[in-house]
């Protein structure tokens, strides 16, 4: 991991924004961070990405994927059939406009937390937390 992309501070920061968003949703939300975009299309390697990290499995197919390949300056925000079909039809796009102007100022780890603090909201609205619900997946960043 580039140790320059995120200071430890700020890569807490990605973590406490993710489980505070998860604190009042059954969804479950992930970072994935490398360099370079494999592919052409960011959201093609992020639904990739999506699968190897098992978030297709979550229980009401409510995973958020928040993609960053920093050195190409791509990045894609993918959401499970669950929270697709739910969220406003430009819920995604919004949310990337939103995360794209921290990105241009450098400000990746703020623009992430912004990006990732929305999606809680949606999936707060659309999947609240219940009692029995479990963390089904990692809450920390996943580097390659």
């Amino acid at each position: 991991m580039p140790t320059n992309l995120f200071t430890p501070d700020e890569q807490q920061r990605i973590v406490d924004a993710i489980r505070q968003a998860e604190k009042a949703t059954s969804g479950e939300i992930r970072v994935h961070v490398e360099p370079n975009c494999p592919s052409t299309d960011p959201v093609e390697r992020a639904i990739e990405l999506f699968a190897r990290l098992g978030m297709h499995q979550t229980k009401e197919q409510n995973g958020v994927l928040f993609y960053l390949a920093h050195d190409d300056r791509k990045f894609a925000v993918v959401g499970d059939k669950g929270i697709d079909a739910k969220v406003p039809a430009n819920f995604w796009e919004a949310t990337k406009e939103l995360m794209k102007s921290h990105f241009a100022a450098g400000e990746y780890a703020k623009g992430l937390s912004k990006g990732i603090e929305r999606a809680g909201e949606q999936l707060k609205q659309y999947f609240p937390y219940a009692s029995e619900d479990t963390n089904e997946l990692a809450d920390d960043i996943s580097f390659d």
